[in-house]
């Protein structure tokens, strides 16, 4: 059998993979105790092999290409693969360590999960996070994220989703835009009111209000003077300005409730929610930092509900 990847061209990944990683040769040369003129050649030798440009170089800056990108993504998950077999086999119980990249949605993330990574961190600190802000479903195996955090369990047999909670809906406004045009009563009261719209980042179609009349579930189209897509955080910030009417996760504007800059409209049609889920590809071997993040956050966001 013919070797494709011999011992030098293996060692040249992973040198390519740390300069990646810490952006510099020189950084990556301190880490493997190497010269930074052999992670030079090294990455030298790899852009020969794929005759491509894996970094943009500058006297200050360097920076992966978009063919570098892609063959980084490919190569971390490759080596991380090999580690993670060999701990199977070997049976040693490692601490998580390595690079975890996770995408989430902007409000999930600055509201509940950005606040738990100190805490991840400090436990498990060989792990290094990178996470993405965005509305938007990513693609694991061309963008290379180990787990995303989405609004609904996606169809795809590949994946495998955890559900994290069901996030609590409530309908909001300032004092002073009540004061301006009235409370309104009812759901069907919201249509003499400007109701902020929101865009689904999926198909750019304004989201329908959810609300409880009893045992009845009501989905409400509304309408209003502004509209808001990609992040929902906009439309909040434009509430509680006294933009209007909105209704958004209770997560979100729960200490402006509580301090009264905002007034919880319609209390007796609430209890609606929709989910988060958490979601990676299945495989038999899963990263062990990947099983750590996962049993962390489900913890820790159950511990929240416990109060």
């Amino acid at each position: 059998m013919t070797r494709q990847f011999d011992d030098i061209l293996l060692g040249s990944i992973e040198l390519f993979c740390s300069t990646a990683e810490l952006g510099s040769f020189t950084a990556a040369a301190t880490a493997a105790a190497v010269t930074p003129a052999a992670v030079s050649r090294a990455v030298s030798r790899l852009e020969a092999r794929l005759n491509v440009r894996l970094f943009v170089r500058t006297t200050r800056t360097l920076h992966l290409t978009e063919a570098g990108r892609d063959y980084y993504n490919q190569c971390r998950a490759a080596l991380d693969q090999l580690v993670e077999a060999e701990r199977m086999v070997t049976g040693r119980q490692s601490a998580p360590s390595g690079l975890l990249r996770i995408s989430m949605p902007t409000p999930y993330g600055h509201y509940r999960v950005l606040p738990l990574l100190p805490e991840f961190t400090r436990r498990y600190p060989d792990v290094k996070i990178e996470f993405h802000l965005s509305n938007r479903n990513v693609d694991f195996g061309d963008e290379g994220f180990d787990l995303a955090i989405r609004g609904r369990a996606p169809a795809d047999s590949t994946m495998i989703a955890r559900t994290l909670e069901d996030a609590e809906l409530v309908v909001v406004a300032t004092p002073g835009y009540l004061k301006l045009h009235g409370t309104p009563d009812s759901p069907a009261a919201l249509a003499a009111h400007n109701c902020i719209q929101f865009a689904l980042p999926s198909n750019g179609r304004n989201i329908s209000w959810l609300f409880r009349d009893g045992e009845e579930e009501i989905e409400l189209p509304t309408q209003g003077l502004y509209g808001c897509a990609e992040d929902i955080l906009g439309a909040v910030t434009l509430a509680r300005a006294g933009g209007g009417i909105f209704q958004t996760y209770r997560f979100i504007v729960d200490e402006d409730l509580k301090a009264g800059r905002l007034v919880e409209l319609l209390p007796n049609y609430g209890g609606r929610s929709r989910p988060f889920c958490l979601i990676y590809p299945h495989g038999r071997h899963v990263a062990l930092r990947v099983r750590a993040f996962v049993d962390f956050l489900v913890e820790q966001l159950r511990k929240g509900e416990r109060g």
